[in-house]
């Protein structure tokens, strides 16, 4: 059983590719926002007799995974697991989309200005968004305002 909050009951390697989540340390408050793909994939060796490799598709550690700060590796040694919260905040399909939705979370939570988050950098690298989720995507907009001047971007 996971104590991960918001994590479906199936993880289908077909549908899921990754999932951006919260982890919150229950007795400082501090957050960390992140990424975590459900699935590893290995190169193994060829059968006997055989040339080609095989590609195998395995469930990665995301049960036991809590984030890769690290503060927020500290946190887990000083206070305990038992002490932390994660919550799945969106699943992923592909690749761009994990990277996109995490970028879009963090910039949403002000993350890097925010004393109540772990995370000290925001490294996203995007390419123009995949046909298959050009539909899902096509009518986004990000609306930041700054202060009393409504500055937009």
């Amino acid at each position: 059983m996971s104590d991960w909050i918001g994590l479906p009951d199936i993880i289908d390697e077909n549908i899921h590719f990754s999932i951006i989540y919260c982890t919150t340390n229950n007795i400082t408050g501090m957050k960390y926002i992140g990424k975590k793909q459900l699935w590893s994939k290995l190169t193994k060796p060829p059968l006997k007799g055989t040339k080609r490799k095989r590609k195998v598709t395995k469930p990665s550690d995301y049960l036991k995974y809590y984030g890769s700060s690290e503060q927020l590796k500290k946190d887990l040694e000083q206070y305990g697991k038992e002490n932390f919260t994660r919550e799945v905040l969106d699943i992923a399909s592909c690749k761009w989309e994990s990277a996109m939705l995490e970028l879009l979370y963090q910039l949403h939570n002000n993350v890097l200005n925010s004393d109540e988050f772990l995370n000290g950098i925001i490294n996203i690298r995007l390419t123009k968004c995949p046909s298959h989720l050009k539909d899902k995507y096509k009518n986004f907009k990000l609306d930041f305002s700054f202060g009393d001047d409504n500055i937009k971007l």
